[in-house]
C-alpha cells in the first residue's frame, strides 16, 4: 500500500511533471473548444513528439490533454452551438438556449464543476474496482454491442423534441452517410459511385461542423437585426445551492458514463446520450423544458462524458483493449516506451497503474483551475455582433473541416451538409441524430456482422442468441422499453390522460 501511494504522488511531487499536467489540461481545453480539433487528432500528434521522453512525462501530458479536450467541447457548444465533437451534441441543446438568455457564464461555470466531480469518481473506480469492471466489460461481445448502437440510436427521439419519427428519420440518414466507403470486412465500395474520393467515407467531423456550423450560420442570417444579448458574468463560479441541487443528477450519470466507458469501443458518445435521455426521463418538473435551456440538459451529459475517460482507462490497463480512439493511441505509446498493457500489467509494472491514476487526478485538478478560468473571454463571443461573428464562425469551420485532412473535399462536404442541416431545421429535423447516426452506424454494420460470422450465418441461430444470453436481453428489454416509452400511447399513460370514447 505504501508503494502504491508513493507511485500515485510521483506526479504530484516532481515540478516537471506538474507542468506537464498543467500544459496538457490547459491544450486540452483550448484545442477541445476549436470546432474540427479532436483530441484524437491532438494526441496522436502528442505521440510522434513524445516518444524519446520518459514515459511518465509523456503519460501525465497525455492524461491532461484527454481530460482536457473532452471537456473543452462544451464551450463551442454552449457558446456557438457547435459541439467539439459527438459527445457535445447532447449538451448543445440545452446549452445554447442557456446562453440566449445571457447565462453561458453560469452554464460554462456548472459543466466545470459537474464534469471534475464526474472524472474524481470515475477515477475512484478505476482506483478500487479496474479488475473487476474489466471482467464484466470482456462479457460483451458483438451482439450486445449491436444493441448497444441500436439502443443508442433509438434514444434519438430525446434528442428530437419528442417526435420518434423525425429523430428515426435523421439517425438513419447520419446511417446512410457513415456507409459510405470501403466495407469494413470485404473492402468492397458502397455507394461510392465510381468516385475514388468517396472510398475513403465521408469525414463526421466536416459533416458535424456543416450541420451544426454552417446550417447555424444560415439560420442566423434571418436574425441579423436581433440585438446580442449581454452575457452575465459575474456569476462563473455556480454557487453551492445550486451545486447540491444537481449532485443527485451528476451521481447517477457519473454512474452512466463510467458503465458505458468501460465498455471498449463506445466512448463518452453514447455515455453522454444516454445521460441526456436518463435525465429527460428522472427530471419531471424541470423550470425550463428540455430543449429550451434546462440546466439539467447540460449537467447530465457532461457529467457522463468527463466520466468516460478514466473508465477508458480500465479497460486499456488491465486487458490490452483500448475504450475509445484516444486510448487506442495511448496503446501504441505504451508499446512505444516498451510496456505491455494488459493482464501482466498490474503484475510487471505496478507503478504505471498507480502512477496514471495520480496523473488522472492532477490533471482533473487542473481541469477545475483552468477550466473556471477565461470565462469571461470565451463569454464575450457570443456578445459579439452577428455581422462580424458570424463571418469569423465560418472562416473557423472551413479551416477546421480542412484540417482534418488537409483535403477540400471535406470543405465541400461541410458546406453541402450545411445547406441541408438548414433545411432540415425549419422542417422541424434535429441534426444531431444525424451526426450520431454517423458515429453508430459503423458499430451496428461490425457488430452486426460479427455477430453473424459467429452464427455460421444462420439467422434463427443468430436470432437465438439474443434470448439465450441474460445481457442480450436484458438490453433487448431495455431496446423495446426505449421504444414504447416514446410513442404517443406511453407519454399518454404516463400523463395520466386517457383517449375519450368515440
Amino acid at each position: 500500500m505504501n508503494d502504491a501511494l508513493q507511485y500515485f504522488l510521483i506526479s504530484w511531487t516532481d515540478p516537471k511533471l506538474l507542468m506537464m499536467a498543467a500544459i496538457g489540461t490547459f491544450a486540452g481545453i483550448y484545442i477541445g473548444a476549436i470546432p474540427g480539433l479532436s483530441v484524437t487528432m491532438a494526441v496522436s500528434i502528442l505521440i510522434s513528439f513524445t516518444f524519446k521522453w520518459p514515459v511518465n512525462e509523456a503519460l501525465v501530458l497525455i492524461a491532461g490533454i484527454y481530460l482536457g479536450g473532452v471537456y473543452g467541447g462544451s464551450r463551442a457548444s454552449i457558446l456557438l452551438n457547435i459541439p467539439g465533437g459527438p459527445a457535445q451534441i447532447a449538451t448543445s441543446l440545452d446549452g445554447y438556449p442557456i446562453a440566449k438568455r445571457g447565462e453561458a457564464g453560469l452554464a460554462i461555470g456548472l459543466t466545470t464543476v459537474v464534469s471534475v466531480i464526474g472524472g474524481f469518481i470515475a477515477i475512484a473506480v478505476l482506483a478500487i474496482a479496474a479488475p473487476v469492471v474489466s471482467e464484466f466489460a470482456l462479457t460483451f461481445g458483438p451482439r450486445e454491442y449491436l444493441l448497444l448502437a441500436a439502443w443508442g440510436l433509438l434514444l434519438v427521439g430525446s434528442l428530437s423534441g419528442g417526435s420518434l419519427s423525425k429523430g428515426m428519420f435523421a439517425g438513419a440518414l447520419g446511417v446512410l452517410i457513415g456507409s459510405v466507403g470501403l466495407d469494413p470486412l470485404t473492402a468492397q465500395p458502397r455507394f461510392t459511385f465510381g468516385s475514388l474520393e468517396l472510398t475513403a467515407g465521408i469525414s463526421y467531423i466536416a459533416a458535424m461542423i456543416g450541420f451544426f456550423g454552417v446550417a447555424e450560420i444560415l439560420a442566423q442570417l434571418h436574425e441579423l437585426h436581433v440585438k446580442t444579448v449581454k452575457q452575465n458574468v459575474s456569476k462563473v463560479i455556480p454557487p453551492w445551492k445550486m451545486i447540491r441541487k444537481y449532485l443527485p443528477l451528476t451521481v447517477r450519470s457519473s454512474a452512466v458514463g463510467i458503465g458505458v466507458g468501460v465498455l471498449p469501443g463506445a466512448g463518452g458518445d453514447i455515455a453522454a446520450l444516454m445521460a441526456y435521455d436518463h435525465a429527460r426521463r428522472v427530471v419531471k418538473n424541470p423550470e425550463v423544458p428540455f430543449g429550451q435551456g434546462a440546466y439539467e440538459g447540460i449537467v447530465a451529459p457532461e457529467t457522463a462524458n468527463n466520466s468516460a475517460v478514466p473508465a477508458a482507462y480500465i479497460p486499456m490497463l488491465t486487458l490490452g483493449i483500448p475504450g475509445d480512439a484516444v486510448t487506442a493511441i495511448i496503446i501504441g505509446a505504451l508499446y512505444i516506451h516498451g510496456l505491455k498493457p494488459g493482464p501482466m500489467l498490474m503484475i510487471e509494472t505496478p507503478h504505471l497503474f498507480w502512477f496514471t491514476v495520480g496523473s488522472l487526478v492532477l490533471a482533473n485538478i487542473f481541469l477545475l483551475i483552468f477550466g473556471l478560468s477565461g470565462i469571461k473571454l470565451f463569454a464575450k463571443v457570443v456578445e459579439t455582433p452577428k455581422r462580424i461573428l458570424l463571418p469569423i464562425i465560418l472562416v473557423l469551420s472551413v479551416v477546421g473541416a480542412y484540417s482534418i485532412n488537409n483535403n477540400p473535399m471535406d470543405v465541400y462536404w461541410m458546406l453541402g451538409f450545411g445547406v441541408l442541416g438548414y433545411f432540415l431545421k425549419i422542417y422541424g429535423f434535429q441534426v444531431g441524430p444525424v451526426i450520431l447516426g454517423m458515429v453508430l452506424g459503423p458499430l451496428m454494420d461490425r457488430s452486426y456482422r460479427q455477430a453473424m460470422l459467429s452464427a455460421g450465418e444462420n439467422p434463427g441461430e443468430f436470432l437465438m442468441g439474443f434470448v439465450t444470453s441474460p445481457l442480450s436481453a436484458g438490453i433487448a428489454l431495455a431496446l423495446l422499453f426505449t421504444i414504447v416509452s416514446q410513442t404517443q400511447w406511453w407519454k399518454r399513460r404516463r400523463s395520466g390522460h386517457r383517449p375519450l370514447p368515440a
